[in-house]
């Protein structure tokens, strides 16, 4: 499934890999998104922890908070049931549940986990990394993350760097 662009990540320019990307005209990267903080969810549509918890926060945070201060961007991160979560039920999935963030497919190696959950070393779903305006990772939590504490991480975060111009 990875194409030659995802073949060639550099993880601390692009952040992830992924091999397709919903709701985004162009691919967002850790460099595209410099002087924003970014908030990483990644998923499985078949993850009740996901569903339930992890997917509406993500909305919630990418509703909330003024876009030109934080990013959010999910990652399909497929590491069972392969062919019940492709590409085309992953848009259905999409469009019911009203994600409006751009959400990419991690990429699939030969590895048993997709690249960028072998990257960081993701336990499971669902998982939020963290990354700060200049790119770097600065929270990585598997399972639910309190809504409140969350939302004071970005809120510290968004203190610390100049705003965006």
């Amino acid at each position: 499934m990875a194409d030659g662009a995802a073949s060639q990540v550099d993880f601390a320019r692009d952040g992830w890999a992924a091999s397709q990307w919903f709701n985004s005209e162009e691919p967002p990267t850790l460099a595209s998104l410099k002087g924003k903080v970014v908030v990483l969810h990644t998923f499985q549509m078949l993850c009740p922890g996901c569903v339930a918890n992890g997917l509406p926060q993500a909305q919630k945070v990418h509703r909330l908070f003024p876009r030109t201060h934080v990013e959010v961007v999910g990652l399909h991160t497929v590491f069972e049931h392969h062919d019940a979560m492709g590409p085309v039920s992953l848009k259905a999935f999409i469009h019911e549940n009203r994600l409006t963030f751009p959400i990419g497919v991690d990429v699939e190696d030969s590895f048993p986990l997709p690249r960028t959950m072998a990257h960081y070393k993701m336990r499971g779903t669902p998982s939020l990394l963290l990354f700060d305006r200049e790119g770097s990772l600065r929270k990585h939590a598997f399972g639910q993350v309190d809504d409140m504490v969350l939302g004071a991480d970005i809120m510290a975060l968004m203190q610390e760097g100049p705003s965006p111009s």
